[in-house]
Order: structure tokens, then sequence, then C-alpha cells
């Protein structure tokens, strides 16, 4: 079975997707970790997106994969562990760029496909429902106001780099950027699936959240 969670940042995909994953049973696969490795190593590499050839040439090498470490999952580029760098501001400045290149999305693709093709996945992103996935079973796409998501975001940031310093009002103009950026690039637009089932977070716990899915997800497997 696919699980397809989608929706844009801050409206708490990844939780929910974990959560989700974990009371069903399935496997959850992390589509925003895949790209901002990618983007990490672009930055890495100190390549910029209009160089096509060396990004073709990074994208042929590129290897991605998820090992579990001390009971928790792990993100590794090559022998690498990213999985806190991945998540830093500068990565997340360049990432909604680099995920709109088609030759990113095309080289990327594969590996989800063939990752559902082992067990089942909840997969968490922005274009699941409607590119990666679109026979999934069932489909989610989360909302929230834009201002739950940039203090949801805030305090993410603050939690997980605490030498450095940050602004909400930087970070809510950061979020409506990267919203009116991802719903109208050309590529894999951020937009709901027709059959997806619509969940706004905005006032809504966790726990709840994942109560809905699992309730919903249940009733429709019934079906």
């Amino acid at each position: 079975m696919i699980i397809t969670i989608d929706g844009p940042s801050g409206t708490g995909k990844s939780t929910v997707a974990r959560g989700l994953a974990e009371v069903l049973g399935m496997t959850y696969f992390d589509t925003g970790a895949l790209y901002r490795a990618i983007s990490w190593q672009i930055l890495e590499k100190k390549i910029s997106c209009d160089q096509k050839e060396a990004l073709s040439s990074l994208l042929e090498s590129f290897t991605y994969r998820i090992r579990m470490v001390e009971g928790e999952k792990h993100y590794f580029v090559g022998k690498t562990d990213v999985t806190q760098a991945i998540r830093s501001p500068e990565v997340t400045a360049i990432v909604s760029e680099v995920s709109a290149l088609k030759e990113v999305r095309e080289a990327l693709k594969p590996l989800q496909v063939n990752f559902s093709k082992e067990m089942d996945v909840v997969f968490e992103g922005r274009d699941l429902g409607t590119v990666v996935f679109p026979q999934a079973e069932i489909k989610f796409f989360l909302t929230a106001r834009p201002e739950v998501r940039a203090e949801r975001r805030f305090k993410e940031l603050q939690r997980k780099f605490p030498d450095q310093t940050f602004s909400f009002d930087e970070t809510l103009q950061e979020i409506q950027k990267r919203d009116q950026f991802d719903s109208s690039r050309e590529i894999a637009p951020l937009k709901r699936a027709e059959d997806a089932i619509l969940i706004d977070t905005s006032d809504l716990t966790v726990e709840e959240v994942i109560q809905k899915m699992q309730h919903l997800t249940e009733k429709r497997k019934m079906r």
C-alpha cells in the first residue's frame, strides 16, 4: 500500500507521516529529506543550478541511503551522515530552486518508486499524490495558516540550531515566498490531488491529526 501526504512546509507533514506509519505498521519515507540531500551536495560541490553539465554529472553519481542509527533514522549521501546538515538554513534557502529542476526530479523519482516496491510506505512531500504516485490508494493534503506554520518552523530552527539567531518575521516571509514558488513552478507544482483528503492542521495537535488520518485510512480500506 502507498499513502501520500502532500502540503506546504510547516503543516506537520513529517511528524504526522512518521506517526501514521507507526500506528499502521508501515514504513515512512521523507521525500523532503531526499531533495534536501541533493541540495546539500550541490552546496558542498559549489555547483549552481544553471551549470547543467556539472549538475548532470552530480546526479549520475548521487547515492542516498537511509539507515537506522541508535534507533533513529539517519540520511547518508555517500558515506556522509547529513541528517542534521540538510535541515540548515543554507539548504532550506535553495531546496525549492533545486527541487523545481526537471533533471533533478527525473533523477530522484526512480529512487522513490523503487522504495515503494519493497514495502507498504507512507510518503511525504509536495507532488507525491499528483506526480510520483497518482495511483496511491490513499492521499492526504495538509494545510495550515501561514502564521502557524512559521511559528512551528521558527521553533524548529531554534531547537536544532541553538547557536544561531533567527527572526520570526523572516521565517514567515520565507514560508510565504516558498509557497508562492512551489505552487507556481512549471515542473511538479505544489497542489492538492483531486482525490486527496484535505486536513487543516492549524488548530489540531499532532495526535489529533494522526488519529484522524488513521480513522480515514481504515475507513477507506474497508470499502
